[in-house]
């Protein structure tokens, strides 16, 4: 039977990822030409491979012992991938990484200028996602690995490697110096404007249940996109903000704003890796996972 071994690869993506588009995305095709694939597939194959769902498509028994196959085959052939690349595999290439801004800012960025450094022809590709974008950027194969802030919930095939631990402070603008020899609780901030990321962020999420152990309810005044606006609206007076103690700390020394002490402890998180364990990587993209990975 001679079958285009392509079908094959894109029937690895479809089963893979349960979904044409998801698969479309990580082979860089077109969703109609993978749903055309595939039916060719199964016409030489004489056998239904995929039921459609809601949530995508499902593997039928037929399907299920192909995959089984298959899969192996493609193990294989990037294991040899592997063994053929040589140093030249680092002159040249791209590497896509999901970055939150505390990730980036605190532990990403020194590891990046050492890898450009030394891979000066390696082109980095940054994306700048929340955590819960770029899991989905890495389940959807959008990006080759993503370095995030914890909390991050991830499922097999993903793998999650915590990489750093952090701490976050309370501060406020030069307006609240007073509040600097004063130790507060987390219920007297209701009393005071607070600034947070929005509701959407894992950040938001970690200290909505913070709030809610202590029974309390976390409603900020002011919310924002990303972490590095907070800083500047608490240099402004808009309020008081949790900021990780590395991005904080220039400014506290520089006394534009104060830190401000709690009865109750902020419990540390983590910046943490997130891969696709069958998700195949060229040979930059490995390297550089491997640099952050033992730099732990």
């Amino acid at each position: 039977m001679d079958i285009n071994f392509e079908y094959y690869k894109i029937f690895y993506y479809v089963a893979k990822y349960s979904n044409f588009t998801r698969a479309a995305n990580a082979l860089g095709n077109s969703q109609p030409n993978i749903t055309r694939a595939m039916n060719g597939l199964e016409q030489q194959l004489h056998c239904t491979l995929f039921v459609r769902t809601n949530r995508g498509v499902q593997l039928t028994p037929e399907g299920e012992k192909l995959y089984t196959h298959v899969s192996a085959a493609m193990s294989h052939l990037w294991a040899a991938e592997e063994e053929l690349a040589d140093s030249s595999g680092l002159a040249h290439g791209s590497i896509s990484i999901g970055a939150s801004e505390t990730a980036l800012n605190i532990f990403l960025l020194d590891k990046l200028k050492d890898f450009h450094m030394k891979y000066p022809g390696i082109r980095l590709k940054i994306y700048n996602h929340s955590t819960p974008q770029a899991i989905e950027a890495v389940k959807s194969g959008q990006i080759d690995f993503a370095v995030v802030s914890a909390p991050a919930e991830v499922e097999q095939p993903l793998k999650k490697v915590n990489l750093r631990t952090f701490r976050e402070v309370l501060v406020g603008g030069t307006t609240f110096t007073a509040l600097g020899s004063q130790e507060l609780s987390l219920k007297d901030l209701k009393d005071y404007p607070l600034i947070c990321l929005g509701k959407e962020t894992m950040t938001f999420q970690f200290y909505n249940k913070l709030f809610l152990s202590y029974g309390l309810a976390l409603e900020p005044d002011t919310e924002t996109a990303t972490t590095d606006q907070i800083l500047p609206l608490v240099k402004s007076e808009l309020g008081l903000a949790f900021i990780p103690e590395p991005m904080a700390r220039e400014a506290i020394e520089k006394h534009e704003i104060v830190q401000i002490s709690l009865s109750e402890t902020i419990p540390k998180r983590n910046i943490c890796m997130v891969y696709d364990s069958q998700h195949p990587l060229n040979e930059a993209a490995r390297q550089l996972r491997k640099v952050i990975l033992e730099s732990r």
